[in-house]
C-alpha cells in the first residue's frame, strides 16, 4: 500500500464537508465519490502529479481532516482548504427575498469548494447534456469503471481513478453506444479533451472568462460551462441556465409556481454574484419545492437501436 498524507482544515464555524463536496457526486455508484456508512467520503481524482485516493471526515465541529493515498496526495492535500470551501468569498451576500434568506439562516455554514480540476467536471456534465440523471449516471459510472485506473491506497473496491484525457481520446465509439451516449455528445467529449491542457489553465483565469472559454468549443453551451465552473472553480454566481427542472423549482421554491429560464433570470439579477449560492442554500436548508407530476418516461436505450 503507498504511503499516506494527512492534513485538516479549521474554520471559524460548523464544518459541513457533506454539503460541500455533495455536488461532485454523480449519483449513489459514483466510481469516483462515495459516501461510506461511517460517515467518510471518499473521492479519487487525477492531479497534475499523478492519481490519488482520499478520505474525507468530520474530525470535530469546525474541523475536518483527510487522509490521502497515492502519487498526487500532497498536491491534494495542499488544495484541501479550496476544495472545502475555506476561501469560498460570501462578501455582499445579503438576500432580502424571504424564502433565500431563510435558508441562510437554517444553513449559514454552506460553503462552496472548487476542484481545481476543469476535465473532471466537464466530462460528466456533457454526459448530462438533454438526457435523464439516471441515464447520464449510468454513462459515466460505465465509462470510468472500463477505462479508469484503479484507486490508489485502500479505498473501496469500486473505486476507480477518472481517465486522464488521452485515454479518453482513445474511447471507441461503440463504447460510448454501450454506454448509451449519442454520437453528438460523444464528439463534444473527444473535442473537448483535445484541448485538455488549454482547459486545464482556464482556473488562472476569473469565473466570467473561464465560462466564456469553455462556451467557445463545439457542444458547450451555458448550461455545461456554469455546471463546470460550479465545481471546478467554486463559481457563486454561475446559474445553470437551460437545467430541465431548475428554473421551476426556483419558481415554486420562491413564488409558489413553475417558472421559466427567463424569468428565473430576472428573479435571481438582485442576488447577482451569488445566484448560484442562493440556488445551493435552496437545496441544503431543505426549503427547496420541486412537485412532481407522473411518472417519467422510459429512457430510451440506443445500444438497441
Amino acid at each position: 500500500m503507498p504511503e499516506s498524507r494527512t492534513a485538516s482544515v479549521t474554520f471559524p464555524g460548523p464544518a459541513s464537508p457533506a454539503l460541500t463536496l455533495s455536488p461532485l457526486r454523480r449519483g449513489r455508484a459514483d466510481p469516483c465519490y462515495h459516501d461510506a456508512p461511517d460517515g467518510a467520503i471518499w473521492r479519487t481524482s487525477l492531479l497534475a502529479s499523478g492519481a490519488v485516493t482520499a478520505r474525507i471526515t468530520r474530525a470535530a465541529v469546525d474541523t475536518v481532516g483527510c487522509e490521502a493515498w497515492g502519487p498526487g496526495a500532497a498536491e491534494f492535500t495542499d488544495a484541501l482548504p479550496a476544495l472545502l470551501g475555506a476561501d469560498d468569498d460570501v462578501r455582499g451576500f445579503d438576500p432580502q427575498e424571504p424564502t433565500i434568506a431563510r435558508a441562510h439562516r437554517r444553513v449559514p455554514h454552506l460553503r462552496l469548494g472548487r476542484t481545481g480540476r476543469v476535465l473532471e467536471a466537464l466530462v460528466p456534465a456533457i454526459l448530462e447534456q438533454r438526457v435523464y440523471g439516471k441515464d447520464a449516471r449510468r454513462a459515466w459510472r460505465q465509462l470510468v469503471t472500463k477505462y479508469g485506473a484503479p484507486a490508489p491506497g485502500p479505498a473501496p473496491a469500486h473505486m476507480r481513478v477518472p481517465p486522464s484525457a488521452e485515454v479518453w481520446r482513445r474511447v471507441p465509439s461503440w463504447d460510448f453506444h454501450l454506454a448509451n451516449v449519442d454520437p453528438g455528445r460523444a464528439r463534444t467529449v473527444i473535442g473537448c479533451v483535445q484541448r485538455a491542457d488549454a482547459l486545464e489553465r482556464l482556473v488562472r483565469r476569473s469565473c466570467e472568462a473561464a465560462r466564456t472559454a469553455m462556451m467557445s468549443l463545439p457542444g458547450v453551451g451555458v448550461w455545461t460551462a456554469a455546471e463546470v465552473a460550479q465545481r471546478a472553480f467554486g463559481d457563486a454566481d454561475a446559474l445553470s441556465i437551460g437545467d430541465y427542472h431548475l428554473s421551476t423549482m426556483v419558481g415554486w421554491s420562491l413564488l409558489g409556481h413553475p417558472i421559466d429560464d427567463d424569468e428565473m433570470v430576472v428573479l435571481l439579477a438582485p442576488l447577482s454574484p451569488h445566484r448560484q449560492r442562493a440556488v445551493r442554500l435552496l437545496e441544503a436548508s431543505g426549503l427547496a419545492v420541486n412537485p412532481r407530476f407522473g411518472p417519467r418516461a422510459a429512457i430510451p436505450n440506443l445500444a438497441e437501436l
